[in-house]
């Protein structure tokens, strides 16, 4: 499991369009904000992408950039994404692997996968972990109050 101050783990997924994702690409240029969830149109993963949606503006005033990450298709990202007008990137997990890579932890014996909140600075490393798959929305606050300390 990573933790603060490590270093980001390096890894490429497909976003919600098909597309391939290097987080090299975005590490060192801004804040980025990382979370996994466990599935797409869940009532507590939809509450989790709606408040990060409705607080977008201000993680992108911050120079952030919202990434969402769970083992759902491209197909059923690309849904729930145009369902829910959220204007960030979700990208597509399916072997679990960059999920293994940071160590989310899962939840109820593992039967449901973790829900956890990554901050990385733009000197590429962890700034700030908020694990906790009953407050979804805790996620969105916890987020904003560390990047705000940046």
């Amino acid at each position: 499991m990573i933790q603060i101050g490590d270093n980001c783990p390096i890894f490429t997924l497909p976003n919600q369009f098909g597309q391939p994702f290097n987080i090299s690409d975005s590490l060192g240029k801004k804040t980025l904000v990382i979370y996994f969830y466990p599935k797409d149109d869940t009532p507590g993963c939809t509450k989790e992408a709606c408040s990060f949606r409705d607080r977008f503006e201000e993680f992108k005033d911050l120079g952030c950039e919202v990434i969402g990450i769970s083992s759902d298709s491209e197909q059923k990202h690309s849904e729930f994404a145009q369902k829910h007008r959220l204007p960030f990137i979700l990208l597509s997990d399916q072997q679990k692997s960059v999920r293994k890579q940071f160590g989310v932890p899962g939840n109820l014996f593992g039967l449901i996968p973790g829900r956890v909140t990554y901050i990385i600075g733009k000197d590429k490393k962890v700034k700030g972990i908020f694990n906790s798959l009953l407050n979804p929305e805790g996620h969105i606050q916890h987020a904003l109050e560390l990047v705000k300390k940046q």
